[in-house]
């Protein structure tokens, strides 16, 4: 039973580890912070994974998992990103190269989304992963209403950022 939760997980976490990517990204500033928040985000799946009924789609459901332990880490470690060691599981995932030519175009975007609060990105993120409001609202536990009205509200502010 073990081996077969083992093997889902991981061919799950291979088929959406761009979602993992990602997140870290948007929480990240460098190639070793990118690699410890994938592999805490990755850790806490694992954890999770038992409890996952599949009331949501896989890939909802990572995405609330990976954004929640991003944020949880990045209000404790005021962006110093530390890790946890994990015992006992090993996972063999053929590890995507991980490709940052379209990002080097986001690259201003991406600037102006940093200066966003945690929740802010999070519906950026979420809004420019083609998320329609009723997933958004589901994986950050707002309304879909309050989703549709801070999305206005983000697109006025980086707006405002972007032009100043």
């Amino acid at each position: 039973m073990k081996k077969e939760l083992e093997h889902s997980f991981v061919e799950l976490l291979e088929k959406h580890q761009n979602i993992v990517h990602k997140v870290c990204r948007l929480y990240t500033n460098n190639y070793d912070a990118h690699n410890d928040l994938f592999q805490e985000i990755t850790i806490q799946l694992w954890k999770a994974y038992p409890k996952f009924r599949g009331d949501a789609k896989f890939s909802t459901w990572m995405y609330r998992v990976g954004l929640n332990t991003a944020i949880t880490l990045y209000r404790k470690s005021k962006r110093t990103i530390n890790t946890q060691d994990f015992e006992g599981v090993e996972f063999k995932i053929t590890a995507e190269a991980y490709d940052d030519t379209e990002e080097q175009q986001l690259k201003v975007l991406y600037k102006a989304v940093h200066q966003l609060n945690d929740i802010e990105k999070a519906l950026v993120f979420l809004y420019l992963e083609d998320k329609d409001y009723r997933e958004i609202s589901e994986t950050l536990g707002i309304s879909e209403v309050n989703a549709r009205v801070k999305m206005n509200r983000i697109k006025t502010k980086l707006k405002t950022i972007l032009n100043p």
